[in-house]
């Protein structure tokens, strides 16, 4: 039987700078790959280089990029409120607040039914969810995830010429210029490069992290203008912790960060709130994306801590976060304990353990998800 590369923490210890066990492996046919593995589970690591390999469109139900994971569900939630399954849950047998009632509501009808708490790919709320967020990145032209009147307007002037009215197919035709499927003109990489970015890292970290019920890891991390240390330990219980990882180039996770300010805002006398800036997504000495160049925040891959935590400054500025950010160290430390890049969200109980724990980003990048499962995680203190 084929030698496979062994992955422990030692041989990729170098993981930011070494590409030896990428290397290794495009030696190896990918039946003797398969065949390695006969029998067992595919790693997480092996599912995505795989797809890699035979050319599969990159999306949520291709390599590694699976369903979130979470202590809740709809089960859970029907038998905590005491109510028929098959008939949903109302506000008169549901025993939080309206506020939480309403976020499991989350197509707004008045009942919670376990169609509201699906997020598996295939669900229509999340497929046309990822529309939408798709076309609010058209209109989002400084890419801070946060769509003023100006820019509202502007893409309303634009599609109507002037006209002062807009008809359905004026829309369609301003947001579906130069749009595809696929990628961005610029933004698509090489099989190549996916590689290279799957093996530095920049991809997605090749560790797969806690599960769901698991101690959430420890870390002693610094703030981005580098005065403060914080360790997660001193903010875990009383209350739960949510855990935000992301970094300034992944267009999707900054598009969608707002929403999470928004959230710590409305919990923030229930939950406690913590950003972790990890590993750039796309740099421009690695996967370098033409729409990060377009709206300026371009960056090459930081090769000290200061230059981390400047980039990370550099997020600070652009999408104004209300809620503290930490910086992870060089070696990504956090980040592959957490499995964390390019972006990834946590929910830890009061006691220290995982409740919620996001598929990898940008596809299992889900806030919606994430808040049901906090709620979840609040009702079942």
């Amino acid at each position: 039987m084929m030698a496979v590369p062994p992955l422990d923490r030692e041989a990729t210890s170098e993981v930011s700078s070494s590409d030896t066990f990428g290397m290794a492996l495009r030696h190896v046919p990918i039946e003797e790959l398969e065949q390695a593995f006969a029998g067992r589970p595919y790693p997480e690591w092996l599912q995505m280089y795989l797809a890699i390999a035979k050319e599969l469109p990159l999306g949520p139900e291709t390599g590694w990029f699976g369903p979130g994971q979470s202590s809740f569900g709809w089960d859970w939630l029907a038998d905590f409120c005491q109510a028929d399954p098959t008939a949903g849950i109302t506000r008169g047998n549901f025993p939080g607040p309206v506020l939480w009632f309403d976020l499991l509501d989350r197509n707004r009808d008045g009942r919670i039914t376990a169609e509201d708490l699906d997020w598996s790919p295939g669900a229509w709320w999340v497929q046309t969810a990822a529309v939408i967020q798709r076309l609010f990145r058209r209109m989002d032209q400084n890419s801070d995830g946060r769509l003023t009147r100006e820019e509202w307007i502007g893409f309303f002037d634009t599609a109507t010429q002037g006209a002062g009215h807009a008809l359905a197919c004026d829309l369609r035709d301003q947001w579906l210029s130069g749009f595809s499927g696929g990628y961005l003109a610029g933004d698509a990489p090489s099989r190549d490069m996916l590689v290279q970015s799957l093996f530095t890292g920049e991809l997605g970290s090749r560790f797969e992290g806690p599960r769901v019920g698991d101690p959430a890891p420890d870390f002693v991390l610094r703030t981005p203008d580098g005065g403060r240390e914080i360790a997660l330990v001193e903010v875990l219980g009383p209350q739960p912790v949510v855990l935000v990882f992301g970094n300034m180039t992944c267009g999707p996770f900054r598009s969608m960060y707002p929403e999470i300010d928004r959230m710590a805002s409305r919990f923030s006398d229930r939950a406690r709130f913590l950003g972790v800036y990890v590993r750039e997504a796309h740099p421009t000495d690695g996967w370098c994306m033409l729409s990060n160049e377009c709206v300026g925040v371009s960056t090459r891959q930081p090769k000290t801590d200061e230059e981390r935590r400047a980039t990370a400054s550099r997020f600070c500025d652009l999408l104004q976060p209300t809620l503290p950010w930490l910086v992870d160290d060089l070696q990504d430390s956090t980040g592959h304990a957490y499995s964390a890049m390019p972006a990834r969200l946590y929910v830890i109980d009061a006691a220290g353990q995982i409740t919620y724990k996001s598929g990898r980003g940008p596809f299992g990048f889900k806030p919606g998800e994430l808040e049901q499962s906090l709620i979840m995680t609040l009702l079942a203190e």
